[in-house]
């Protein structure tokens, strides 16, 4: 974290003195605080550890002043909130900032090896230091999580004092001290080495922590702990089985990102004034109820004209369900996707709006006809756009596919009609794949059956994962969703060598079903850098035509060939096919569904079976 603490000010904005008396430890960007060091994760700043506190307000929430609303309508309403809130600043103008409590708890001190929680080395005020060896503590580097989402100390009294025959802890009668140290022999597990002064057990090392059941075979299960909200909130009942892991693992703290684009009619930002009135104008059934409730919310007169709101109100009720049970959350998901679809393919002309409209997407001028040898149709510049990424929750080892309830945990202990999220702005190029010739291509046996390879694996992860199997999340793989996720990776690597753009500023977004064939690779970033202007240049059909086929000619041969393309299965739990990070792979940030569920053979077909591939065309033209 930079810059360290020794050279943060402990002031506010125009000098005055920080809403509280906490130490500043660091900074982190707006954006890390909803994608790497949300609610609940854990953060290393120097040689000290923190967990980031959750929203609520008491204690150590988040300060609401320094928390600006951000409005989308589609994606709160997806969510059931009224509104979003971007992450406070962390920099020398906040008064405040991101809020963290110390965890874990027990720490280690390298001089006198003693293994103890932290307030008891007696620490002086603000340092995180041995009071007698006057050296900086180490905090614990395991910790323990189950995969409901809570986490908690690793246990090192029990396993100190665990009974070889029976694999049980006997701690009852232990009043002795733990210690810490390594023998330096080697770096992994067994070189660690805790020990206990009460005599009734030997200096046991730190292998064997890691399997699955360990903890299971001493007792112990989870108690429900959760240190992002502070000793206040009460732990829940749990009783699932602990994993022992690395403090700083990607499996401790996996974000749950819900987003959406901005799209017409809401994406001038008019309707914001009125984003926490919606709900109470949809129960409203005439014109003149929704008049006299403008009057009451807007004593002054509303800022919105009558007509325009109405206008909203069927805009968004176009997006209910047909009939009148309650769809999922993946239905509504898949319905928001639908109109983002929609509008992509009939595109708004920036000419005919305001300069305060966010989204711009206009036919390009050149001539199509030279893509459909390529099956490829429909392009669309996106000259302006907006993103809202919210973050919904968080999981712990668990896949950030998968969306069973049980395993999301919220970010409050009481339930707030907000969510944390950023908005981004950039540009993008959109295109679609002909139905009629996708059709036929996906009715190939061949096909089928690869993708069926990666639903059925991708199914087992799912349910793997899952407290009840039956409800874990249906796979999207499908052939469709395969090779437009394959295409979509693809391009990004070739235009990050023609757009100026580097892989990870560049994004995709899926847009795969039944009635959707489309795909959109854009940038949207929270600065500058989203509107140069590079990418979407690259749209023209004859610069278009140049790059899909230098992509698909580059993704016939991949470095780690003949194994990549031969290979059975790859990738986590076997959810890939032909994928590697040397061939298309993306960085994590710019990959929807993290780098799984890819197959270049669906681009290319294989030496022994071309017609496999769907632009097989390409590659004998």
């Amino acid at each position: 974290m930079t810059p360290p603490p020794a050279r943060r000010r402990r002031t506010g904005a125009n000098g005055t003195a920080p809403a509280h008396n906490l130490p500043r430890r660091g900074t982190v960007r707006r954006a890390q605080a909803i994608t790497t060091y949300g609610v609940g994760s854990l953060i290393a700043v120097d040689h000290e550890s923190f967990i980031v506190s959750g929203l609520d307000e008491a204690e150590q929430g988040w300060s609401l002043d320094e928390s600006p609303r951000i409005h989308e309508r589609r994606l709160a309403r997806l969510l059931g909130v009224d509104c979003f809130r971007l992450p406070p600043a962390s920099d020398d103008k906040s008064r405040d900032g991101l809020r963290v409590r110390r965890f874990p708890w027990t720490h280690s001190c390298p001089e006198c090896n003693d293994l103890q929680g932290h307030r008891e080395f007696n620490s002086p005020a603000g340092r995180s230091v041995c009071g007698t060896c006057e050296v900086d503590l180490v905090p614990s580097r395991f910790v323990v999580a189950c995969e409901a989402g809570h986490l908690g100390e690793f246990p090192y009294r029990q396993w100190v004092h665990r009974s070889k025959e029976r694999g049980v802890t006997t701690t009852a009668q232990c009043g002795g001290k733990l210690k810490l140290r390594t023998s330096g022999r080697t770096s992994s597990l067994r070189s660690i080495l805790v020990s206990c002064t009460c005599g009734q057990a030997a200096e046991v090392s730190m292998e064997g922590s890691f399997r699955r059941n360990a903890l299971k075979d001493l007792g112990l299960t989870c108690r429900g702990s959760r240190p992002w909200l502070g000793t206040s909130a009460p732990a829940e009942e749990c009783g699932r089985p602990l994993r022992t892991l690395q403090r700083g693992s990607s499996s401790v703290w996996q974000p749950v990102l819900k987003s959406a684009l901005s799209i017409p009619p809401w994406s001038d930002g008019r309707a914001d004034p009125l984003a926490e009135h919606w709900d109470t104008l949809r129960e409203l059934d005439n014109r003149a109820a929704i008049e006299g409730a403008l009057k009451i919310i807007f004593k002054g007169g509303s800022p919105i004209p009558l007509d325009e709101v109405m206008a909203l109100l069927d805009a968004e009720r176009e997006e209910d369900p047909d009939d009148n049970t309650a769809p999922t959350f993946d239905h509504r998901y898949r319905a928001l996707r639908n109109k983002e679809y929609e509008r992509l393919r009939s595109g708004n002309d920036e000419s005919e709006h305001s300069r305060d409209e966010q989204f711009v997407c206009e036919t390009p001028s050149g001539d199509q006809r030279v893509l459909e040898p390529l099956g490829i149709t429909g392009p669309m510049l996106v000259k302006k756009l907006r993103e809202v990424r919210a973050l919904k929750a968080f999981t712990r080892l668990s896949d950030a596919e998968s969306t069973t309830d049980s395993k999301e945990m919220p970010l409050s202990e009481r339930p707030l009609r907000w969510l944390p999220a950023m908005e981004v702005r950039g540009e993008g190029v959109f295109l679609r794949l002909d139905e009629d010739r996708l059709a036929a291509w996906e009715k190939a046996p061949a096909v089928a059956a690869r993708a069926e390879w990666m639903r059925t694996a991708h199914q087992r992860v799912l349910e793997q994962r899952a407290d009840d199997p039956s409800r874990a999340a249906p796979s999207p793989a499908t052939p469709r969703m395969v090779l437009l996720h394959t295409l979509a990776h693809v391009l990004v690597n070739e235009w990050s060598l023609e757009s100026g753009y580097p892989a990870a500023a560049l994004r995709e977004r899926l847009y795969a079903a039944d009635d959707m064939a489309g795909v959109l690779v854009y940038t949207a970033t929270s600065d500058s850098a989203g509107s140069l202007g590079g990418l979407v240049a690259q749209g023209e059909p004859e610069l278009l035509d140049r790059t899909v086929r230098s992509a698909v000619l580059r993704a016939e041969w991949c470095s780690s060939d003949p194994l990549c393309m031969e290979t059975g299965m790859s990738g986590a739990g076997g959810t890939n096919l032909a994928a590697c990070h040397a061939c298309v792979m993306l960085p994590e940030t710019s990959c929807e569904h993290n780098n799984i569920l890819l197959d270049r053979v669906l681009l290319v077909g294989t030496p022994e079976d071309p017609s496999v591939g769907f632009f097989r065309q390409v590659l004998t033209a």
